[in-house]
């Protein structure tokens, strides 16, 4: 709450390790490695912040309302939160009026191994490809030659939610990215200019970038045996025939001719066909909307859990082939003449 009635929507990190969600130690819990970890969602995994004690010494707040003082209704949240999330602020705690936040690791990130030929970081899915597709916008967009006789447009789109289903408004389910390109044909065409927007949807092309599963050494079986991804070999196309996956045989051929002009390597993944696979947001919008869709990925490992694991070349080789794909696609997508 600012000054007067006025709101103000703030973003806020806290960057040192302010709460941890202990697991329960082995000897109370003797199962845990043979069943597995188990825990009930809503009993085992609120984070410990504080303990009574020492928050009642360190609390700024007033103390709790004598006998005849007026009743306030009880705290939704714990005074030494919400003095916490003021102070990265620079405001007094009853200035927050509601928020919306997630526990997240606050380790740095590190390249790691004995050759410093890995990244160990959180969140690399989706963080690594974002920031890849991000630096290949900037860069290619810099180069006054390469955008001379461009007729594309260019675009990055970067959504919430993913792992939760997409459906929300900032997720890839929204209209959000097809209104934006919506409004850009708009521009360069004129108002209403609604069959310039169709035909823009019919010739354009979206990679849909995530992270891949690379081969894990102490799960090889895992992976289908003509299909085992690795790093350091590229980005990594994904196929699959229920269609978790949007790649299809052309728009393979497509994403792996910029590579091959750009000398750039590339893999591929299929599943194996006795096992599900996850997906992405690739299938959502080439179904919501029709356009042509490849989905890729970046190998990993330790998919989804708090500290992730890549290779450093990868980030490079990424890097390069998103560049290589706004600079020579609208040339390498004429080679192809789909039968009518």
């Amino acid at each position: 709450r600012g000054e007067g009635q006025g709101l103000s929507h703030e973003l806020v990190r806290v960057d040192r390790p302010i709460m941890r969600i202990p697991t329960l130690a082995i000897h109370l819990d003797r199962e845990v490695n043979t069943s597995g970890f188990k825990p009930n969602l809503e009993q085992h995994l609120a984070p410990v912040l504080a303990t009574n004690i020492k928050a009642a010494i360190s609390s700024k707040r007033p103390s709790p309302p004598k006998d005849g003082d007026e009743e306030k209704a009880p705290a939704a949240h714990h005074d030494v939160f919400l003095e916490t999330l003021a102070a990265e602020l620079g405001c007094q705690p009853e200035d927050i009026v509601d928020f919306e936040l997630n526990v997240c690791d606050t380790q740095p990130s590190t390249v790691a191994g004995a050759m410093d030929e890995f990244i160990f970081s959180g969140r690399l899915d989706n963080l690594a490809m974002s920031f890849c597709a991000l630096k290949a916008l900037i860069e290619a967009s810099n180069d006054p030659k390469a955008l001379a006789d461009e007729e594309a447009g260019w675009m990055v789109a970067l959504f919430d939610n993913e792992e939760v289903g997409s459906d929300s408004a900032a997720g890839a389910s929204s209209p959000l990215m097809f209104d934006a390109m919506k409004r850009a044909s708009e521009c360069a065409s004129g108002q209403g200019a609604e069959p310039s927007y169709y035909r823009m949807l019919r010739k354009s092309f979206l990679v849909s970038a995530d992270m891949a599963h690379c081969l894990h050494p102490n799960y090889m079986d895992r992976h289908e045996e003509s299909h085992q991804p690795k790093m350091h070999k590229g980005l990594v196309i994904k196929h699959n025939a229920n269609q978790r996956y949007a790649t299809t045989a052309v728009t393979s051929f497509l994403f792996r001719e910029v590579a091959k002009r750009a000398g750039i390597p590339m893999q591929d993944f299929v599943v194996r066909n006795d096992m599900g696979c996850g997906s992405t947001i690739g299938p959502i919008m080439a179904s919501g909307i029709g356009i042509r869709t490849v989905d890729v990925g970046m190998p990993q490992l330790s998919m989804h859990s708090v500290r992730e694991m890549c290779g450093t070349d990868d980030v490079e080789t990424s890097y390069k082939h998103f560049k290589a794909f706004f600079e020579t696609f609208s040339q390498v997508d004429q080679l192809v003449k789909v039968d009518k």
